[in-house]
């Protein structure tokens, strides 16, 4: 014999169907909310790591191109401000160095520079007059009036010789700067015009000299 249900417990049922079916749709579209916020999670991070990659690697391509460009500046400074500069500043290249002829006892030792007398001569580089007068400062008349000056210090210095001087404005033991004002070109001793006769030598005294054209074009002074 089957028990009958009464009103209520038919009410009370179907209430606890209802509550119940709400309580697993909550719960369903609970989880299905924390998955979509999950999902969204995680497609974002790789995303936002590439980005701030990306950034970086901007940072670093922008500060490489700066870095290159101050050393590309400072290597267009440097040419054109060399440690070395030349004795005059407007003139003719004249004489050559190893040239031969009946005006040296030898071959040319240094380079002519064609110029008026009175033209301003100044030291190539920084240094030390070691020899400063008449007598081609010790060399010998064929000088004429002369300058010697020590660049450096040790096997390794050089010096520089500027001769056939109308007048000469420095003496032995004087530091001079490059580009100073040291003499006045002339036309003194043997010389067959107003020219600058100029040297470079290993040491201070005559039969030391080596190319002064290809010296100072090596440090990178323009002739």
């Amino acid at each position: 014999m089957s028990q009958r249900t009464t009103p209520r417990q038919s009410t009370l049922r179907t209430r606890a169907a209802i509550l119940a079916a709400g309580l697993g749709v909550t719960t369903a579209l609970g989880a299905g909310v924390a998955f979509a916020a999950n999902s969204s999670g995680d497609a974002g991070a790789p995303a936002a790591v590439a980005a701030e990659k990306a950034a970086h690697s901007e940072k670093v391509t922008a500060a490489k191109a700066a870095d290159k460009a101050k050393d590309k500046a400072k290597d267009k400074k440097a040419a054109k401000n060399p440690t070395w500069a030349k004795p005059v500043s407007k003139y003719t290249l004249s004489a050559t160095y190893g040239r031969g002829g009946g005006m040296w006892a030898s071959k040319h030792s240094g380079q002519d520079f064609a110029v008026s007398v009175g033209t301003n001569v100044k030291a190539v580089h920084t240094g030390t007059v070691v020899k400063a007068g008449p007598n081609g400062a010790g060399d010998g008349p064929a000088y004429g009036n002369a300058i010697v000056v020590k660049h450096g210090t040790g096997s390794s210095a050089k010096y520089s010789q500027y001769a056939h001087l109308s007048k000469v404005k420095v003496q032995a033991g004087q530091k001079v700067d490059k580009g100073q004002s040291i003499a006045l070109s002339g036309n003194t001793g043997n010389s067959s015009g107003p020219h600058l006769h100029f040297e470079i030598r290993t040491t201070p005294n005559y039969g030391s000299a080596i190319n002064p054209v290809s010296f100072l074009r090596a440090a990178d002074v323009i002739l």
